[in-house]
């Protein structure tokens, strides 16, 4: 059985949004998850999780999207150690974005 690597880089980029929409609407007061906060944490760990098996593609497929998501890693590792509460969160939270729109792009061409 065969998987299409463009829906693994699909998985990992939607897990990636919804964990950033969440973040932001709790941040704003938009949503309050009171003690649902381990949502986050869960849809952090999706994300992680999904963007490492996405980027294996690189591996055991001919698709090197891959390449291009690598980098997010290094946003990904960081963020758990920086405080929810400062603006360092958002900025490195959002500086995996421009790796995970180029390789779901590259995926999917």
């Amino acid at each position: 059985m065969s998987v299409n690597p463009a829906i693994l880089f699909t998985a990992a980029t939607t897990s990636y949004v919804a964990n950033c929409a969440l973040g932001a609407a709790v941040a704003t007061g938009t949503l309050r998850t009171g003690r649902a906060h381990w949502i986050h944490h869960a849809l952090y760990i999706s994300t992680a999780s999904l963007a490492g098996i996405a980027a294996s593609s690189l591996f055991w497929s001919r698709n090197r999207a891959g390449l291009l998501l690598l980098p997010a890693a290094v946003p990904l590792v960081l963020i758990p150690a920086i405080s929810s509460r400062s603006r360092r969160h958002i900025v490195t939270a959002l500086s995996a974005a421009p790796f995970f729109v180029a390789s779901l792009i590259k995926a999917w061409r």
